[in-house]
This record gives C-alpha cells, structure tokens and sequence, in this order.
C-alpha cells in the first residue's frame, strides 16, 4: 500500500478530531477565509494556481504526504488555518482536496523536530500550499510563544498578560487567537468593542469627564477606559465614572502608589480594573504585576513577536507516479477544525 494511502491508525502519534485550541471557538472563520484568500492572492498571482516551478517539475496527477513539523521548541498556533489553505488550492487547482491527521492542538507546547500534522493529497495541492500555509503557522506561532512566556513570566501574581491593537494589517483575527493560545487574555478587537479615553481625546473634549460623559451618552452599550499617566488622573477618571484605568509608563514606585489610591476609593466607587502599559519587558514583569495590576497590556505581543521555525518536509517514498495505485480519494476533503 503506498505510503500515502495507509490508513491513519498506522500513523505514529495519536490523532486529534481538530486543531483548535481546546475550549476555545477559535478565530472567526469568514476573516480565516478572507487571509488565505489575500494571502494566496499574493503568491500565485492573476491567473489561478499558477506556480511555474511546480507545474514544471511534479506530474500534475502525482499524490504524495508531507508532515508539518516544528523545527524549534515553543507555543502552537494557526493550525486552524492549514485545512483552509490546502482547500483553497486545491480548488484552484482544480483537484481533490487534501487529507490532515493532526497530532497536536494550537495551544501546545513542543519540542523542536515534534511533528505537529501529517498531510496527504495532490502533491500539487502540498507544494502550492506550502509557504502561504508556513507563513501563517509561523507567524501564529511566534505569537504565541512569546506570550507563553510572559504568562510563564506573571504565574502566581493574580496578572493577566493582555494584547494590543498593535497588530499586523490583515492579520488581527488570527495574532489575537494566537495569543489566547499562549495563555494570554484579548483587550478589545478594534475600536468598535471598548471605548479608550486617551489624552488626544480628552484635549479634544475638553476635559476626562466631558469625554467620559460623551461616550456614556453616545454608546450606553460599551464599558469605558480612561488612560492616565499621573495619580490624580485616576482621581479624575474614577469621579468621570470610568469602568478601568490605563496606567501608562509609570515608574514601578508610582504605579503601586496609584494602584494603592485607586483601591482606597473602591468601597465609594466599586471595583475598577487596573491595565499597566508601556515600556514593559519581561524582566520587570513581576515586578510590574506585584503592584496590584490586574493586567499587562503589551503590543510585544504581536508587533514584536519573532516566528517560530515550522517546516513542511515532503516524504520522498510517498510520492507516487500516476498509474502507481489503485483508486482515488477525489472530494476527501481536509479534517476541518
């Protein structure tokens, strides 16, 4: 039986029904769609799977099996995106879709050589998809490692690590789910979910309160934070009614000091979450969050992130020759998260 054709039970690690993230919905499937679309877009050009070196070298019936494999330790993310990829090739391609068994979820943590899927197909449908397919999982997987070490960095402090706006254009969807898959927390989506008083918002209203009042005004809906850089902002801030502070570039003494203020008001004015920001770094993130913070806000997250290394390595024994099997496997389709 070719290598390619062997059942997944003879595969060597256990497979999982999906790659997504356990217990998370994973990032939203039409934006998914829309970036392998643009992404695709970008390597093959206007005319459709037009990839000259493969047509050129690889039978266009020849099937084969490749593994995805991390060539460096660290954190998983963006396997969601590989079915999506593979399908979108193919059907451009015009040939039958490719197979994944996967065997291992976004949200792991490995070792360097760990392979993390096995895909089987149109060897066309392999080679075509490879560096759109990389580009992604690598990117995702950067992400995601880094911010596994700032919640390794934070563990036992009560502190989350939260994400920025600071992403990638085109990107956002799949960076945010990516640092959910390092263990990190999601600040707003865009500008539309949470509404953020910074200090060009204020000089345009004219004051923290006015600012505040509009908002509460105009979108009752959405929760409001103001962003303060000196203690008796927060003062200013929690008597306009700001649901959380931002506490932007505080020394770490003046950050315990604020924090320390704001949590003697909260019998008068509730509890109020507490974001420290800016000029963060992973030395002085505990000490940062043993100042009584709730979160960490850090663009690092995903505006600094370097890839981690992920390899598509082809098995030459799998590639088989058209005429060579017996069958066809036409419309299998990818496992779909």
């Amino acid at each position: 039986m070719p290598v390619d054709q062997q059942p997944l039970a003879s595969l060597p690690s256990p497979v999982l029904p999906s790659p997504v993230l356990p217990g998370d919905p994973g990032p939203d499937p039409a934006a998914v769609e829309r970036l392998v679309a643009v992404a695709l877009d970008e390597d093959l050009g206007a005319t459709p799977g037009r990839d000259v070196t493969t047509q050129s070298t690889v039978d266009a019936a020849a099937r084969g099996r490749a593994d995805v494999v991390a060539r460096e330790a660290g954190a998983v993310a963006g396997l969601v995106v590989v079915p999506v990829v593979l399908d979108q090739v193919a059907d451009r391609l015009g040939l039958p879709r490719a197979h994944v068994a996967w065997f291992v979820a976004d949200g792991a943590v490995v070792e360097a050589g760990t392979v993390l899927a096995t895909i089987t197909g149109p060897t066309h449908v392999l080679l075509v998809a490879e560096r759109t397919l990389l580009n992604l999982v690598s990117r995702a997987s950067g992400v995601a490692t880094h911010t596994h070490r700032w919640t390794r960095a934070l563990a036992g402090t009560g502190a989350q690590v939260l994400d920025t706006r600071k992403t990638t254009p085109g990107l956002r969807t799949l960076e945010k789910y990516a640092v959910r898959c390092g263990g990190g927390t999601n600040k707003r989506m865009g500008l539309y979910d949470v509404a953020m008083v910074k200090d060009n918002h204020v000089v345009a209203a004219g004051s923290v309160a006015a600012a505040v009042r509009a908002v509460r005004e105009r979108h009752p809906e959405v929760a409001v934070q103001v962003e303060v850089d000196r203690p008796e902002q927060a003062d200013e801030a929690l008597d306009a009614g700001a649901d959380f502070l931002l506490l932007d570039n505080m020394p770490t003494e003046v950050l315990a000091a604020t924090v320390a203020r704001v949590r003697a008001r909260e019998g008068a004015t509730g509890r109020v979450d507490l974001e420290a920001t800016g000029n963060l770094t992973l030395d002085r993130a505990r000490e940062v969050a043993l100042t009584g913070v709730d979160f960490l806000s850090v663009g690092g997250l995903t505006h600094s992130s370097p890839i981690l290394d992920v390899a598509l390595d082809l098995d030459p024994r799998s590639v088989v020759a058209p005429g060579s099997r017996a069958g066809d496997d036409a419309g299998e389709g990818v496992a779909r998260p």
